[in-house]
């Protein structure tokens, strides 16, 4: 990353509801929290939270650089990769399994 896309990064607030939504969720599933931050394109960003319990949730924000603001200004939130430590965290229920595997017709 150039010291001019840092300045940028660091210029831009994050959303308050976003920053609540991800402390929230922090709090709630064990003190910390990862948090990998998906381009989207035109749609923006994805930013995927798996909780220290192995929990996950997602929220959508406007751009990466939004995204990576919202995981700076939460404590306990960790900016991650799906790198094999992350993915080993999550824990997917099997009730979850179970409603991504059903079909909609």
């Amino acid at each position: 990353m150039t010291s001019a896309e840092k300045s940028e990064e660091a210029a831009t607030p994050p959303p308050r509801e976003a920053v609540n939504r991800a402390a929230g969720f922090v709090g709630e599933h064990g003190g910390s929290a990862r948090a990998v931050v998906e381009n989207l394109g035109r749609a923006g960003a994805r930013i995927v939270l798996i909780g220290q319990d192995g929990a996950f949730g997602d929220m959508m924000v406007s751009d990466v650089t939004t995204g990576r603001s919202v995981v700076d200004a939460v404590d306990g939130l960790t900016d991650s990769e799906w790198d094999n430590e992350t993915t080993s965290a999550l824990r997917i229920d099997p009730e979850h399994r179970r409603r991504m595997g059903r079909t909609r017709g």
